[in-house]
């Protein structure tokens, strides 16, 4: 059985209340965690999607660190 780490994927919005949503995944690794958070931030800035719309996602590892950022600014966002 191999390990697998705990990763928090936050969908974020403006500012004042910047976290639109909060998800917590078990996978294998880091790359697995960004290749989800990217998935679900593309499904959040989905037109038909509503409510406000996400400008970033970000993943947290389980020591609670920053360990991936991708903004709609940035390119394949």
């Amino acid at each position: 059985m191999s390990a697998r780490e705990t990763f928090h994927i936050e969908i974020l919005g403006l500012d004042p209340d910047p976290v639109l949503s909060r998800v917590s995944v078990r996978v294998e690794d880091l790359a697995a965690a960004e290749e989800r958070a990217l998935r679900l931030f593309a499904r959040a800035r989905a037109p038909q999607r509503g409510g406000a719309p996400a400008e970033a996602v970000r993943v947290i590892d389980g020591a609670g660190r920053e360990v991936f950022f991708r903004s709609r600014f940035d390119d394949g966002a």
